[in-house]
């Protein structure tokens, strides 16, 4: 009678729920995962840190709109997930990490790496659980898998005791959970649309908000259709390309100005946080008259005085919106205020055509930045990280596919460039995917270079070395004259990175030598590492609408 372990019962159950990726550190008590994942041909992600591990995973899911699996081991191992987890969880990225821990007649007694992993992940996911024994594995595994897909994706905790993962029963005792429901989409009430409709259709200066949410929801045919009969809309920086950007509606230039100036806002898909300022007053206008579209009711309580409140997807949302509108004459198509601000965003735009040209050397951020948006592909993944790189990315680097643009999400957290990059490569393999990265960004996970290469994962990363965290800025400003390197970082050759693992390294100094050589990275067929020597002063110019 052939048996089954506790980690070959995790893998079939992942399988069976379509799952063919995941992502880990080896160790105890959950290496016959990795071993039963490989047994029936899952592809296995070993990276150097957990935390690179969780985040590849939750951009290999994003991307997939699928759950992404990381699996730990116990103590440190599993800790090392909380960031992540709580990453996940605010940027709506779906993730389910499966933790091993202790055993459980050890514990109280000071077992090896013994800690409440429990209560150390309950703060930063949507659910967590715990197995109690090995015959319920394939139960609990496709509760975790659910929990972090539906409704708002996020992070998901499943813990196993050791004597779970290693206890075996008989294969024939072993019931996978072979289907998941078939969820249908929340519509929105006609009620609702009527009003919501009649907003966007009496205001003289409307404004549509889009959120990654939208991105998740597979809204952005929809949506075009509805910004398409004249109305401005603004999007979250990982809400890029759920609309591509080079549609006549898109405002990001003049953010500010349409935030402040909207008289009617319908936000889809996003939350009114810090990306979107609050809501409020004095970055949105007294009076705006708001709704909001969220799978979630609670999102209608927020800073913003929202009026209407919609619980419903994204897509059937904009769809009700556009069959209401499209023969109404928008009262906003007399009053000149899409021109208004598409002039603006090109008058904000020309303020940085000399930084963009720039031949400066050290090269400026800005004709870096412009360079990669040249170069590649109009279907590229893009995940942009550090400070002054991101501001300008959000500026320069366009984006054109749904979910194809990965930053530091909700939470701001630096060191996700790297490693989303490598996630997203292994959920889209034919596409260019590149890290524009600055080099504390690249250092954070720098040595997943080595993780990319060894699974094939073909990533061009751009590094802007700026020397530092906001380049000198930081260090300049805030500490004592003549302090030694704080914020400030050594010149390090960044390319050396990829000499390491026999990838393609690229060293520039001279802007004229930008283009060739990002060519060069994006045809190497291997990893690459394009190390840039940027100014470390060169910062963001004022009235460029760096949040966009």
């Amino acid at each position: 009678m052939a048996e089954l372990n506790g980690g070959q019962i995790v893998a079939r159950q992942l399988k069976a729920a379509g799952i063919d990726t995941i992502f880990g550190v080896v160790g105890g008590p959950m290496i016959q995962v990795f071993a039963g994942a490989t047994e029936i041909g899952m592809q296995v992600v070993n990276c150097r840190h957990e935390e690179s591990a969780c985040f590849m995973a939750s951009a290999w899911g994003y991307v997939n709109k699928k759950p992404g699996v990381m699996v730990a081991a116990s103590g440190p191992g599993m800790t090392n997930a909380i960031t992540p987890l709580h990453v996940a969880t605010e940027s709506s990225m779906p993730l389910v990490v499966l933790g091993g821990s202790s055993s459980s007649n050890t514990n109280g007694l000071g077992g090896f790496q013994e800690s409440d992993q429990l209560a150390f992940a309950r703060p930063g996911v949507k659910w967590l659980g715990r197995v109690d024994s090995t015959r319920r594995i394939p139960e609990l595994v496709h509760l975790a898998l659910g929990k972090s897909v539906t409704g708002r994706p996020g992070g998901v905790y499943l813990d196993f005791p050791g004597e779970t993962i290693a206890r075996s029963i008989a294969e024939e005792d072993v019931v996978l959970r072979e289907r998941a429901p078939a969820i249908h989409a929340p519509h929105p009430d006609p009620a609702a649309m009527d009003d919501v409709a009649d907003l966007l259709a009496d205001a003289e200066r409307p404004l549509v908000l889009i959120g990654k949410g939208a991105g998740w929801a597979g809204a952005g045919e929809a949506l075009t259709k509805l910004v398409d009969l004249g109305i401005p809309y603004v999007t979250s920086p990982m809400g890029r390309g759920v609309i591509p950007d080079d549609n006549a509606h898109f405002v990001n230039g003049a953010r500010s100005s349409a935030l402040a100036q909207a008289d009617a806002i319908v936000m889809i898909g996003g939350r009114f946080n810090w990306i979107f300022q609050f809501g409020r007053a004095p970055r949105y206008a007294e009076g705006v008259r708001i709704a909001q579209i969220d799978v979630h009711a609670e999102e209608m309580y927020s800073a913003a005085d929202v009026e209407i409140g919609v619980v419903a997807d994204a897509k059937h949302t904009a769809l009700a919106l556009h069959e209401r509108l499209e023969s109404r004459t928008l009262k906003s198509s007399a009053t000149g205020w899409l021109a208004e601000l598409a002039s603006m965003s090109k008058t904000n735009a020309a303020r940085l055509t000399d930084r963009i040209s720039s031949d400066a050397v050290p090269i400026d951020p800005h004709r870096v930045i412009a360079a990669v948006r040249d170069a590649i592909p109009r279907d590229a993944h893009l995940a942009v990280d550090g400070e002054i790189t991101m501001g300008i990315g959000r500026v320069l680097l366009d984006s054109f596919v749904e979910r194809s643009r990965l930053n530091a999400g909700t939470t701001g957290c630096m060191g996700t460039g790297v490693p989303y990059a490598i996630g997203a490569k292994l959920a889209r393999p034919d596409s260019t995917v590149v890290a524009v990265v600055g080099d504390y960004a690249f250092g954070a996970a720098a040595l997943e270079v080595e993780t990319a290469a060894r699974v094939g994962a073909n990533v061009v990363f751009v590094v802007c070395n700026n020397e530092g965290i906001a380049g000198h800025t930081i260090q300049d400003r805030m500490f004592p004259e003549d302090s030694p390197r704080i914020a400030k970082l050594l010149p390090a050759n960044y390319e050396k990175f990829a000499e390491l693992v026999d990838g393609h390294a690229e060293r520039v100094e001279d802007p004229a030598d930008l283009e060739a050589a990002l060519q060069r990275a994006l045809g190497a067929n291997r990893p690459a590492v394009v190390h840039v020597l940027t100014d470390p002063k060169g910062g963001r110019v004022a009235g460029g609408s760096y949040l966009g």
